[in-house]
């Protein structure tokens, strides 16, 4: 299971939000690796969301062109369907079934198809089956009780061996994090319990799940030593040079292009508020026009949005 899924997994079960968390996303694209003889087609953006990525899911086959059932085929899907509301649920299924035709053989295709037009089915389902699930208020409790429907439901719409390859790995890295939210909402275990529980935990995971779970932890520190390092006068160049040194060279820049988008951020909102102070100190109040027109110079309407907690 990649890393942006499995972040984005635990975070259906606790909460996860700010600055830290977006560093994170971006630190969790797999560095670019060297170019293949067969490069990858230069994918245009689907979605105007997704512009600047590619689609995840390292779809694969056998070497008798029977596909792979794993992780990686759903976040194949998981990528297109994120642009549900930009493109119709029918041009998003085209897209897909496109995109397998690209990457895969004829026999390993035509499976993958069958799959996709399952998890489309079973997606639909899950909205109807959560509908049904009555909060509690107890978290635990409530993302157990998600958890359990999520699974009772596949066996509606796949296999045992199609359910163990597309949510094998999620489900155990579900369980992980349920337990820890169980044992940390459990009052009647003392302290030490507590410890010593969650230390059982972390005694099974692997090295790798263990390494994506600390993970956020690491990023917060780093960018703790980052905000130490301007305070005293760093620039961009030495905040580069650890955080490379940190991590990669290539979540390095990454991060830099992160700081240039927030640095732009900023700067853009503090013309608009300028100007739009400047608007409603006038004689005369701004009609909704003008004020609308100031919005539209400076940014897209997908931006826009965001302008109400600033205004």
């Amino acid at each position: 299971m990649n890393t942006n899924a499995k972040l984005l997994r635990a975070g259906a079960l606790v909460l996860a939000t700010g600055a830290i968390w977006t560093i994170y996303l971006a630190l969790a694209k797999p560095d670019p690796a060297p170019a293949a003889p067969h490069a990858e087609p230069n994918y245009f953006a689907f979605v105007r969301s997704m512009e600047g990525t590619h689609p995840d899911g390292d779809v694969k086959q056998d070497a008798g062109a029977r596909l792979v059932v794993d992780a990686e085929l759903g976040h194949l899907f998981d990528y297109y369907l994120a642009g549900l509301g930009e493109r119709s649920l029918d041009e998003i299924k085209m897209r897909i079934e496109r995109e397998l035709d690209e990457r895969l053989q004829p026999p390993a295709a035509a499976e993958a198809k069958r799959l996709l037009a399952q998890y489309l089915r079973y997606k639909r389902a899950l909205v109807d089956a959560e509908r049904g699930l009555s909060a509690t208020g107890d978290l635990a409790r409530d993302a157990r009780s998600r958890l359990d429907a999520m699974q009772q439901l596949r066996l509606n719409y796949f296999t045992a061996a199609e359910i163990a390859g597309l949510f094998g790995a999620g489900d155990a890295y579900d369980e992980d994090t349920l337990a820890r939210l169980e044992i940390n909402s459990n009052r009647s275990l003392s302290e030490d319990q507590r410890k010593q529980k969650l230390a059982a935990l972390d005694a099974k995971l692997p090295p790798s799940v263990r390494e994506n779970r600390d993970a956020p932890g690491k990023v917060l520190r780093l960018e703790e030593s980052v905000q130490q390092l301007r305070a005293q006068g760093g620039g961009d160049n030495e905040v580069y040079r650890l955080r490379a040194a940190a991590l990669s060279p290539e979540a390095a820049a990454r991060l830099a292009d992160l700081d240039r988008d927030e640095a732009d951020w900023k700067q853009r909102i503090a013309d608009y508020q300028a100007q739009r102070a400047q608007l409603l100190n006038a004689a005369a109040a701004p009609s909704p026009q003008a004020l609308q027109q100031l919005r539209d110079a400076r940014f897209t309407p997908d931006e826009q949005r965001r302008l109400g907690a600033y205004e």
